[in-house]
């Protein structure tokens, strides 16, 4: 089925929200002005992307998946003060990460663990990249330390009943490219990182995650690979040739033996919220699609 989206532009020059959020506002027009002052560039633009999610779709009484980077810490942050201010209530949220736990308890956001009974009404995370056509992702590019979980963090946005990724322009984008984070078992994972390797000959090399480093020193992680509190080895896939479909090389890595996870969403109806210099853009894929996943 073929996808459709929407799309809108809310230019921050008249950036308007329902009359109940610009009550909260107005009371806090001095807090908002401080933090303002002290972000600049992008961490601005995800600030108003962060406050826009919580306003525009956080209601009482929600259980909210939270979400893990910049823009989804500066929406704990705001959700925080709304739920002091008495803005909304009863919130719950269950954390994607052990940063976005630690950003909601310092916040004042009440938490409850992940359980495979748990409902959970809305979601949001930051996205790496969101391929334009389909809004098909990439997430856990920068997140990987070895508390983090792509597994738990995809489980909690594959059970929300509404996603919202956010992501600044520079990470919406028509042709994809970079890594894709894959975790892979630790039992014959050499194997494994050599399948996907001639999966993507000529279009992608692999490197395993080391421990300690901004940068990956090779196929075989240094004297220190990154194992995931599951036990599993990070293997970074990082196409040197543009990514056509994400959606397809997301099917490919699902069909290899010794993959667990990656950190790809597709096939989902979701909304994201795009924080441009002129303004949020926000695109809706309003359609169920057929065999969706994430």
């Amino acid at each position: 089925m073929a996808l459709s989206l929407s799309s809108s532009i809310l230019p921050f020059s008249n950036f308007s929200l329902n009359p109940q959020s610009s009550r909260r506002i107005r009371k806090r027009n001095a807090l908002h002005m401080a933090v303002r002052s002290s972000l600049s560039g992008d961490s601005t633009l995800l600030l108003q992307a962060a406050k826009y999610t919580v306003d525009s779709f956080v209601e009482s009484g929600m259980v909210i998946g939270l979400g893990s980077g910049r823009a989804s810490g500066f929406a704990i942050q705001y959700l925080g003060r709304q739920l002091r201010s008495g803005a909304v209530r009863d919130i719950i949220g269950i954390p994607t990460s052990v940063d976005s736990a630690s950003e909601a308890a310092k916040a004042g956001v009440p938490l409850d663990q992940y359980r495979d009974s748990s409902r959970i009404d809305l979601a949001f995370d930051d996205a790496d990249v969101i391929e334009e056509e389909s809004l098909a992702a990439v997430i856990g590019r920068q997140k990987m330390k070895g508390g983090e979980s792509i597994i738990q963090e995809k489980t909690i946005l594959r059970t929300a009943g509404k996603l919202i990724l956010i992501a600044t322009a520079k990470q919406y984008q028509g042709v994809i490219d970079g890594s894709i984070p894959v975790l892979i078992k630790s039992i014959n994972w050499l194997e494994t990182a050599e399948e996907i390797d001639d999966l993507f000959l000529g279009d992608a090399e692999n490197f395993v995650t080391q421990v300690g480093t901004k940068l990956l020193h090779g196929p075989l992680g240094g004297d220190f690979p990154l194992v995931t509190k599951e036990g599993h080895n990070v293997l970074d896939v990082i196409f040197t040739s543009p990514i056509q479909n994400l959606a397809e090389v997301a099917e490919c890595l699902d069909q290899v033996v010794g993959v667990v996870e990656h950190g790809v969403i597709s096939r989902i109806p979701c909304t994201a919220v795009i924080a441009t210099e002129e303004g949020l853009r926000i695109v809706d894929n309003s359609v169920k699609i057929e065999g969706s996943r994430v």
